[in-house]
């Protein structure tokens, strides 16, 4: 069990199973597919991404470097979380985007039965130690503990 100290971008408390990408994820190219066609498990469409290319995110943890892509990415992702199909937690190793955090924070304040913490600097540390399964909880005062 390891504890990481990052950032809060938006405040919460969550628990859930750990979802891993080393590479930039593509907010559009990922779940455009899922919020289109109506797949609660939002399965990751996007190609470029091996890690995650097939899996779900709705209710994970997903662990990621940054978001990449499009500048709708901020929308999408306010979507995904109107439509209840958000991961559980996003957690990034690095500084978050602009276009990311607006759509997180829009969603925290907007959406009032919508819970989504999202942590960022957690470093590059705490992306090489988590893995795809393991147990993630986003705790008080940015704190991330993985098991």
């Amino acid at each position: 069990m390891r504890q990481f100290q990052g950032r809060i971008v938006t405040p919460g408390n969550a628990k859930a199973e750990a979802v891993v990408t080393h590479a930039g994820f593509n907010t559009l190219a990922s779940l455009q597919k899922s919020l289109q066609f109506g797949d609660k498990t939002a399965k990751v469409n996007d190609q470029n991404n091996p890690e995650l290319y097939g899996k779900p995110i709705a209710g994970k943890a997903l662990c990621l470097p940054q978001t990449i892509g499009s500048t709708t990415g901020g929308m999408v992702l306010y979507c995904a979380c109107a439509m209840k199909r958000q991961p559980a937690c996003m957690l990034f190793a690095n500084h978050i985007d602009s276009l990311a955090a607006a759509g997180a924070i829009l969603a925290d304040v907007w959406l009032e039965d919508i819970s989504m913490p999202v942590i960022d600097c957690l470093g590059e540390e705490f992306l090489s130690y988590v893995k795809d399964g393991m147990t993630v909880t986003v705790g008080d005062h940015g704190v991330v503990t993985v098991e």
